[in-house]
């Protein structure tokens, strides 16, 4: 079946040699030299020639030197972990748990929205420039190196131009809509609406019924177009355990996205409602990932949601960092990708003598990807001491997925802060207002989603106390 959502079936399939030798898999000469010999226009929807190629890649040998392990399913995940804590004592009452709350959702916001304009610039850089060379020029052009508030606009003639202008510091006034904040948004409501015990199909159910679907990206157009191929909308009243839909098919099928970053900025309405317990933060994060990735792609966002629950209780970014690394498979990439990068930082004295070592290590991997961008939510965490604005700021300037990182980087430094003591120049431009674009949150104050999150959060530990 030749569906394409994100992009054409030629560039799908170009990108599948990609991902499949990520895998491990040997790609025959053969098959390599078939796909450039197909035009670039007048193939990209040739049904017969992709599907011939693509049946060539079915049962691909294993490279022998490959010696990951790397299971997509929950309980042989939970096999491969190291030792962890699995859940923290968290002695907070309901009054500075909101305020963690508060300061979570306002890191990630104004993370979000510091990154956002220059998510483009990080990922294809500028000229013979990176992105992170490139965030440094436009800034520096501008008298504005470090980074220490929002990007400006303005023109200086360098041939660099920003988007998103209500995001540049002579507009800000809000967090503007960005999928980041939206799949936060999207774990409340799923919480909210089908409880602690919600299972992966209600996530894509609730997409279909609060997502506009031109805002969904690579990995999770994909999944969510082959969700919707075999549960369609009129069965929407009968169980999803009688109908032949699958997390294994929908996560997939035509998907060469599936170990990009996608999953891992949506850990945060999960972590959250978990606070204090990573083990499970990272086991509902899994339930939202398992159906639009794979491996790597799947264990960003377990990792992601283990260190932001575990926040809420610890503040040190070596132990946030093990913790996280204690709920995904041990011999996985990216659990060997943050231990060598681990070994860097002794070394390293500030974040752009860490940078060209992550830079030269993954030069070939996409700047989307979940394990690149990974490392750099994980060194801001240490560059930036925690710091909610230096962190965030070090996150952004660090290049590749801007405001995914940002965004990442500030929900982990506002949960250990807390809004009281955010401190700071990032926060406030914001006026405690997100503007989404997910149904019933069209505009939102973090005040609000705090409290709600606290309503969620005691209803999950009440539920987590009994099983």
């Amino acid at each position: 079946m030749l569906i394409s959502g994100w992009t054409h079936p030629l560039s799908l399939l170009r990108d599948e040699l990609v991902q499949l030798e990520y895998e491990g898999y040997i790609i025959p000469e053969k098959v390599t030299e078939r796909i450039s010999m197909l035009h670039p226009v007048y193939d990209a929807y040739n049904e017969k020639k992709i599907l011939a190629i693509y049946a060539e890649l079915e049962n691909l040998p294993r490279d022998p030197e490959f010696d990951f392990i790397q299971p997509n399913e929950l309980e042989e995940i939970k096999k491969e972990r190291p030792a962890g804590p699995r859940q923290l004592p968290l002695a907070l009452n309901d009054k500075d748990l909101l305020d963690r709350f508060r300061g979570a959702w306002a890191g990630r916001a104004a993370g979000c929205a510091l990154g956002k304009p220059v998510e483009g610039l990080g990922m294809r850089g500028h000229g013979d420039m990176n992105g992170r060379e490139a965030i440094r020029y436009y800034l520096k052009n501008r008298g504005h190196w470090e980074l220490d508030y929002y990007f400006s606009g303005s023109d200086t003639g360098d041939g660099i131009k920003l988007g998103c202008p209500l995001s540049w510091r002579e507009n800000i006034k809000f967090m503007e809509p960005d999928d980041d904040i939206h799949y936060s948004l999207i774990g409340l409501k799923v919480l909210e609406e089908k409880g602690p015990d919600f299972q992966w199909y209600d996530i894509p159910d609730t997409w279909n019924s609060s997502l506009p679907y031109k805002f969904i990206c690579t990995a999770e157009t994909q999944a969510i177009l082959n969700y919707n191929l075999v549960r369609p909308l009129r069965l929407r009243d009968l169980p999803a355990e009688i109908i032949p839909v699958t997390a294994a098919f929908t996560r997939r099928h035509n998907n060469p996205y599936r170990e990009r970053i996608g999953a891992q900025i949506r850990a945060d309405g999960w972590a959250y409602a978990c606070a204090g317990n990573p083990e499970l933060a990272a086991e509902y994060a899994w339930r939202d990932a398992c159906w639009t990735h794979t491996a790597n792609g799947i264990y960003g966002e377990m990792f992601v949601a283990a260190v932001i629950a575990a926040a809420f209780v610890e503040s040190s970014p070596d132990k946030l960092v093990e913790i996280g690394l204690s709920e995904i498979p041990r011999h996985c990439r990216l659990s060997a990708a943050i231990r060598e990068a681990l070994t860097w930082i002794p070394d390293c004295t500030t974040f752009e003598d860490f940078m060209p070592r992550l830079e030269k290590r993954y030069a070939g991997m996409h700047a989307g990807h979940a394990v690149n961008n990974a490392l750099i939510v994980m060194m801001s965490l240490f560059y930036g001491q925690m710091n909610c604005d230096r962190t965030i700021g070090i996150a952004v300037m660090g290049g590749l997925d801007t405001d995914c990182n940002g965004a990442t980087a500030g929900s982990i430094a506002g949960a250990a802060a807390g809004y009281r003591n955010l401190g700071g120049k990032l926060v406030a431009p914001l006026n405690d207002t997100i503007k989404p674009l997910v149904f019933g949150f069209q505009e939102i104050t973090m005040k609000e989603l705090a409290e709600r999150t606290l309503a969620v959060h005691q209803k999950v530990k009440a539920y987590a106390d009994k099983h």
